[in-house]
């Protein structure tokens, strides 16, 4: 997909922008609640408030120079409004968790 490797920070494409360092520290910081908020609704069921946090996501992550999980994040959120399989949702989910959890500011 990125053809980096699994452990790889993902830098943002702001990273050496010193007007967008401390937005985007802020929004990689907010990353790990946000993926909680997905498995929480993922586990619990709660498909719209899985789809509702993807959406979001897809659309805040390219501002912050992080279009790769805009993308991932899109891929979730179809695959809620087609009514995929849980299996496939979750699959989705867990790849935008890496890539959530690998994103750096700096």
């Amino acid at each position: 997909m990125s053809g980096k490797k699994p452990g790889e920070n993902l830098l943002s494409e702001f990273a050496d922008d010193p007007d967008m360092q401390d937005l985007v520290e802020l929004f990689v910081n907010e990353l790990p609640e946000r993926v909680e908020v997905l498995r929480t609704g993922l586990e619990s069921n709660a498909l719209d408030q899985v789809q509702r946090v993807a959406h979001q996501l897809k659309g805040a992550s390219g501002g912050y120079g992080f279009p790769l999980i805009g993308d991932c994040a899109a891929k979730v959120e179809a695959a809620v409004k087609a009514g995929a399989a849980l299996e496939q949702i979750r699959r989705c989910v867990d790849e935008l968790a890496d890539l959530c959890r690998r994103a750096a500011s700096t």
